[in-house]
């Protein structure tokens, strides 16, 4: 899969071409992806997904707290296997965002060599929204393209959606983001120093570095998966402000205990992390004790759904 940094740096032919933000690729994502890609090279034509960095929304209406599913990369990274041949991230800019959908229209055409675009029911680009499906069908006559219009794909009762995955993260729902997704929601980044309180009470913790504009779950303890050093472990994690030690935190921290880890020092690592079921939420612990004999129980919940995670993938 090619990958382009702006439209005025692709010049492609009788391109099959899919419009949107895409975060978090989800299961509805993938759907289309694959019939796209399928479509396009039945007919020897490459099949181009054309995304947006920052979100739209995140421009339009100011920055977004815990907002995205995906970073650009692993965005990319999730569309390769899908079968793309090019994958266009656009910057979106106040200044983009004024574009007319006739000028949108022309650059597709004029870039990419437009022959399909693939867009869902309530599509519309451009300026104000202007080019909705009935429009793009009408500049798809004039100027050589059709319009595929794609039904959307449902699950546990509604549309799958990004917003929608976003609500159940805010809300601890990991397992059903997770049916979403089509996979655990995950959160990358570098392990960096704690107060190192974990290791004294004999059970090391390790503090991931996220991305702040990344989508963090509500503050609870989760269990998962972690992978350091291309190494996949069982993990019990932890989002919140340590209420037990009255630390005043300004922000939930991130910190996950592996289980049966023997892989040494990670500070400064890159650390994945998985989560697959919400165990609890925080909570303040009368004492240190107290705390540690939950943490175990914790670890043993998290072992058993861990485990039926594992028979049933």
């Amino acid at each position: 899969m090619q990958q382009y940094y702006g439209l005025h740096d692709v010049h492609l032919e009788g391109a099959w071409l899919a419009i949107g933000a895409f975060d978090g690729v989800h299961r509805g994502h993938q759907a289309i992806l694959r019939q796209l890609t399928a479509g396009a090279h039945a007919v020897g034509s490459p099949a181009v997904l054309l995304s947006f960095y920052p979100h739209p929304v995140d421009v339009l209406r100011g920055p977004q707290h815990s907002f995205y599913l995906t970073t650009p990369e692993e965005k990319a990274a999730l569309v390769e296997p899908l079968g793309l041949d090019a994958l266009v991230t656009q910057p979106f800019t106040l200044e983009f965002s004024k574009t007319t959908a006739r000028e949108f229209v022309d650059i597709l055409v004029a870039q990419l060599g437009l022959r399909q675009l693939w867009v869902g029911q309530d599509f519309a680009l451009g300026h104000n929204r202007e080019g909705d499906v009935a429009t793009l069908r009408g500049y798809g006559e004039e100027l050589g393209f059709e319009v595929h219009v794609v039904a959307p794909v449902e699950a546990q009762g509604g549309v799958i959606s990004s917003s929608r995955i976003r609500k159940l993260l805010a809300a601890g729902e990991v397992a059903d983001a997770a049916d979403l997704l089509g996979r655990p929601y995950a959160l990358r980044g570098e392990v960096e120093a704690g107060a190192g309180r974990g290791r004294t009470i004999g059970i090391p913790t390790a503090n991931l570095k996220v991305w702040p504009q990344s989508a963090v779950p509500a503050s609870g303890v989760y269990a998962g998966w972690a992978t350091v050093n291309n190494r996949r472990w069982p993990a019990v994690t932890n989002i919140g402000v340590r209420p037990t030690f009255d630390e005043k935190l300004e922000a939930p921290v991130v910190e996950t205990h592996i289980l049966d880890y023997d892989g040494g020092d990670f500070y400064g690592q890159a650390l994945h992390l998985e989560f697959v079921g919400r165990l609890r939420a925080e909570q303040r612990f009368d004492g240190v004790e107290a705390l540690i004999a939950q943490i175990h129980a914790d670890i043993a919940d998290a072992r058993r759904i861990l485990g039926k995670a594992a028979e049933t993938a």
